[in-house]
């Protein structure tokens, strides 16, 4: 093996230790290649609104193997909070064309008709003879066009829509950010079911290699060759194994349970992870280039940016109510009585209004103060991003090297541990070794196994971890990430 990369090597030895303790267990890798609709069973209720009232309406009674790439398609189109960012998006959309109406002038019309029987015209016909009578009851007919346009608003109007149009823009990186997000925390969630997995194989694998021991040291005992102490050595270590395959089992039902939330499954599904274990690629920028990248590309910065411009644009719209503003307009009515022969009558008004406000008790000013401070608190936020986002690459990448290093160590160990094994069980079963030393060999296999596996998966948070930091590098088909 010394002729190939970390990477095939780890390949090849996990693999192989993989597929070794589903032989024992009695089981296989699966490894489906799904297409769209393979996926509809998954999907959850259309209805949001939906709400299970029975027990058979959530007994899981589908359990599917699936792949990562199948986890991130689901969770792209069913994620509740990925649902709520993109109707927010499209609520700031309609406040920035709401914001945008003011560029244009309103038009109104009203319309009216009235019939009238005067109290005053009964009283003066009550005093009149009646020639002299005239009728008490009228008909109008009444109509009005109004045209108005705010010629200057002392820059209030354009606040508003450089406001919104940030807004639209912050929910467009909000959107963005949950989507980077999403894609780790699924990647994560799927690693834990692929480690849940596995330490189940090798826990099964621990019971079988101890119930093979109690065989061989309950025969002993007979034959005369062994005691019973080596007998009860047997047995604890066989209860040790148990237990901890017990609570690997109930590792790997939350690991489940926890994806199928974030997945937002049918209530009645379950799934498995079909994907084998292995290194995912190799990081081939270095620490100064991966921090370079991450700060010129996470949304979260661009997001404060837009917070700050959003502020300042709502403190010009304060200061504004200040400011003298022009209003113009005109209107055109007509009017039209029905209860004689004339023709209607009609007329028109223009004119312009100058608005300014002297003074407001102080709440344009205290208001625009106000946005002074979010602005100053957008640019704080700013620089505490800029270095947590240092610090988390720093992390993963840090993460990334040992997890790395610990791969080679515990490479070695797997075979070192396997090796020790066998010759515990030979000098066992010479009548030269004790059980003690079988059972110490047997815990030391088991915890290089999964020194190995978690090596492994945790090597490929660091990289799920850098691709969310840098803002979701993908890996290239040859293994390796690049920008």
């Amino acid at each position: 093996m010394g002729q190939l990369s970390l990477w095939q090597q780890s390949y090849l030895l996990l693999g192989s230790l993989v597929g070794v303790l589903m032989t024992m267990s009695g089981g296989a890798i699966a490894q489906p290649h799904a297409t769209a609709t393979d996926l509809l069973p998954l999907h959850p209720n259309p209805d949001p609104l939906y709400l299970p009232s029975r027990a058979d309406q959530v007994k899981i009674d589908l359990d599917r193997p699936l792949t990562l790439n199948e986890a991130l398609e689901l969770a792209r189109r069913n994620n509740r909070q990925l649902q709520i960012l993109e109707a927010q998006l499209q609520q700031s959309r309609a406040v920035l064309r709401q914001a945008k109406a003011a560029l244009y002038p309103t038009l109104s019309l009203q319309l009216g008709i009235n019939r009238t029987d005067s109290a005053a015209i009964r009283l003066q016909n009550a005093q009149l003879p009646p020639p002299l009578r005239v009728d008490s009851t009228s008909n109008t007919w009444t109509s009005t066009v109004q045209l108005g346009y705010n010629i200057f608003t002392a820059g209030q109007r354009d606040g508003n829509i450089k406001a919104a149009q940030e807004q639209v823009r912050n929910a467009e990186l909000d959107l963005q950010r949950e989507l980077e997000q999403l894609r780790q925390e699924v990647t994560n969630g799927y690693y834990n079911i692929q480690q849940a997995e596995a330490l189940v194989r090798i826990a099964e694998a621990a019971v079988q290699n101890s119930q093979v021991s109690l065989r061989d040291a309950i025969a002993r005992e007979r034959a005369g060759l062994g005691t019973q102490f080596d007998v009860l050595t047997a047995q604890v270590q066989l209860a040790n194994n148990q237990q901890q395959l017990v609570q690997a089992q109930s590792q790997l039902q939350t690991a489940q349970r926890q994806l199928a939330q974030l997945l937002s499954l049918n209530d009645k599904a379950n799934v498995r992870a079909a994907d084998p274990i292995r290194v995912v690629g190799e990081w081939t920028l270095s620490l100064e280039e991966s921090i370079a990248l991450a700060l010129r590309n996470r949304v979260e910065l661009e997001q404060q940016l837009t917070q700050r411009n959003a502020a300042l644009q709502q403190r010009r719209v304060a200061l504004a109510n200040l400011r003298p503003q022009l209003v113009a307009g005109g209107s055109f009515n007509t009017l039209d009585s029905l209860t004689d022969d004339r023709a209607p009558r009609w007329g028109y008004t223009v004119g312009g209004q100058l608005n300014w406000t002297l003074f407001d008790g102080g709440v344009s000013r205290a208001s625009a103060a106000q946005q002074e401070s979010n602005a100053a608190i957008a640019e704080a936020q700013y620089a505490a991003f800029r270095n947590l986002i240092r610090f988390q690459v720093e992390q993963a990448y840090y993460t990334l090297k040992s997890s790395q290093e610990n791969i080679r160590t515990n490479e070695v160990a797997v075979r070192q541990a396997t090796e020790g094994l066998r010759l515990a069980r030979l000098r066992f079963q010479a009548g030269v070794g004790t059980q003690a030393e079988v059972s110490s060999a047997e815990a030391a296999l088991v915890q290089a196994q999964s020194n190995l596996l978690n090596a492994t998966v945790e090597y490929n948070r660091a990289i799920a971890a850098l691709q969310r930091f840098v803002s979701g590098l993908p890996l290239s088909p040859q293994g390796t990430v690049t920008p």
